[in-house]
């Protein structure tokens, strides 16, 4: 399983599906990132935590903890 942490910047991926449950998962989804969604990496924090992402035409920074549960095709 290749999950959004294996995606370097400059990567764009599209996401296979959501794993996890509870207020997580719904966090997650309601940003937006769902299954078929685009995503474009734009950022890494120097220190790797946390992430900046593109999706649905915003702009959207992740911890790494929190990208983990989205399996990308």
């Amino acid at each position: 399983m290749k999950t959004l942490r294996d995606c370097k910047v400059g990567d764009t991926a599209t996401v296979a599906k959501i794993h996890g449950t509870g207020a997580l998962k719904r966090r997650v989804m309601d940003m937006g990132i769902t299954k078929g969604t685009e995503l474009y990496i734009r950022k890494v924090a120097p220190l790797g935590d946390p992430i900046e992402i593109t999706v649905r035409g915003y702009e959207l920074s992740l911890r790494r903890d929190d990208i983990d549960i989205v399996e990308i095709a």
